[in-house]
């Protein structure tokens, strides 16, 4: 038994679902409410020592982490593969998927906003911190995508997995995206393909 344990509108979430349906992994999800603050409960905490979402459940056995849990997928479904077996090739998209999962969005998750807002930060200064981090972190994105279909080019991979909870989430947080057209056009061409739907956030937001 699969069980996964994440929040509708995490982005650390939403990979991990894309990478599940890539991979036709069947699985049971279980809502953990970040805004009601279930992440810090003792129960979720049990399930992941940092108190944070997703979690994937197999066996009994936890994964924290978007990206191990990815890894591990990758590693027990191998197809489609998420990661090339040439070494710069997989190390490039190492480096596209990193340039999002290690600094756009850590710095930008709902934590490190709740601590900005506790410093005194009012709304309009977290929400000009969001879009600069994501502007600095899309500036070199940008400049790294291939010019296929994909960020690697005409294979999807890790990075891709990475791209589109990243682009969902700074369009809801209205961030100008005109100067990063390659990423505009590659999340558009995920976004038409089936695993990329079914993991929508907009699936599983509550009734």
């Amino acid at each position: 038994m699969i069980r996964l344990y994440d929040y509708w509108r995490s982005s650390a979430s939403y990979r991990v679902r894309i990478a599940l349906a890539m991979k036709d992994v069947a699985y049971e999800r279980h809502d953990v409410n970040l805004l009601a603050g279930e992440q810090g409960a003792d129960a979720n905490r049990a399930r992941n020592a940092q108190g944070f979402v997703p979690t994937l459940e197999v066996d009994g056995q936890t994964i924290g982490q978007s990206l191990a849990i990815i890894d591990w997928l990758d590693s027990t479904y191998p197809d489609p593969p998420l990661l090339p077996r040439d070494p710069m090739a997989r190390a490039h998209t190492l480096q596209r998927a990193l340039a999002i999962a290690a600094d756009i969005h850590p710095v930008n998750n709902l934590r490190i906003l709740k601590r900005l807002s506790a410093m005194g930060i009012d709304q309009a200064g977290r929400d000009d911190w969001y879009r600069h981090w994501v502007a600095d972190g899309f500036a070199a994105l940008e400049a790294m995508a291939g010019e296929g279909r994909y960020l690697g080019g005409e294979t999807l991979d890790l990075s891709d997995v990475c791209l589109v909870p990243q682009m969902y989430n700074a369009r809801r947080l209205e961030t100008p995206l005109d100067a990063y057209p390659r990423l505009v056009a590659i999340d558009s061409a995920l976004n038409e393909l089936p695993a990329f739907q079914a993991a929508r956030p907009d699936r599983f937001a509550p009734a």
